[in-house]
């Protein structure tokens, strides 16, 4: 049923049955019906029209809501794919482009490592594909099921902490979080020379939350000169769309921190 017709129906319905009723009590019954009992019955109709109506539409707006949330969370795992495509692609065809270039100019070695890194990047983006959202499968197995592929491809030791509370994010926003861990992941296996990573999750009883990934490699150049290299403004972008803020900090043992915290309005 479109809008208009609801909207039609939400004026029309109560004047019709109510005005029907009255029209019906003035000219047929006014003689069998005393004032008190046809107001007294009136005011039973309308609360039975009123609890019947109002649960008709409640429960027509969640039915349209919940198909809403399904339609978004589809768009986003599909341009979640793209993007891991095109990733893929770039990636990909520059790696290629170089290798070409190590082979022309006779340099074996070099070759081989851009094999190697051009395998680690098909493996990476498979696993990538298979973590997005599956029916029946929850956030936190899809992540430790990610983490411990992860931790197999790279050799970094993962500990995931904290406990994650059901409820706060929708699969969309779930989608926008797996991608920034997915990217900081990356970045560690990349850049850090790690052998040891942690996911840290923390979620208050306000609705305050926080998401922290520790390494313990060489640490990160301040944001204002590495964020392209690390691809920090991706996950800002993401951050933000979760109503949430990105910090990335060299941790002063060694390392880096990369830390996203956010507040769910309304949620436990």
């Amino acid at each position: 049923m479109s809008l208009r017709r609801y909207k039609l129906l939400t004026i029309l319905l109560p004047a019709v049955v109510i005005g029907g009723f009255e029209l019906i009590r003035h000219e047929l019954l006014l003689h069998y019906l005393s004032m008190e009992v046809g107001n007294f019955y009136i005011i039973i109709l309308t609360l039975l029209l009123s609890y019947w109506f109002s649960t008709w539409m409640f429960r027509k707006i969640q039915s349209m809501n919940q198909t809403i949330a399904e339609e978004q969370s589809r768009t986003a795992v599909y341009e979640e794919r793209e993007r891991l495509a095109r990733e893929l692609h770039d990636n990909i065809a520059q790696m290629l482009f170089f290798l070409n270039v190590q082979l022309k100019q006779g340099k074996t070695e070099e070759a081989r490592s851009v094999v190697s890194e051009i395998d680690h990047h098909l493996r990476q983006a498979i696993f990538n594909l298979r973590s997005l959202p599956e029916d029946g499968v929850s956030f936190p197995e899809r992540l430790d099921r990610w983490l411990r592929e992860w931790s197999v491809i790279s050799g970094v030791e993962v500990e995931r902490r904290g406990e994650w509370a059901d409820g706060i994010f929708d699969s969309s926003e779930e989608v926008q979080l797996f991608a920034i861990v997915q990217e900081a992941f990356t970045n560690i296996r990349k850049h850090s020379q790690a052998d040891r990573a942690v996911l840290d999750w923390e979620c208050g009883a306000a609705g305050d939350w926080a998401l922290t990934v520790r390494d313990n490699g060489t640490g990160i150049r301040p944001p204002a000169t590495g964020a392209s290299k690390y691809g920090i403004s991706m996950m800002r972008k993401r951050a933000a769309e979760l109503g949430a803020v990105l910090h990335v900090r060299p941790i002063e043992d060694g390392g880096t921190e990369l830390r996203i915290e956010g507040r769910k309005e309304g949620k436990p």
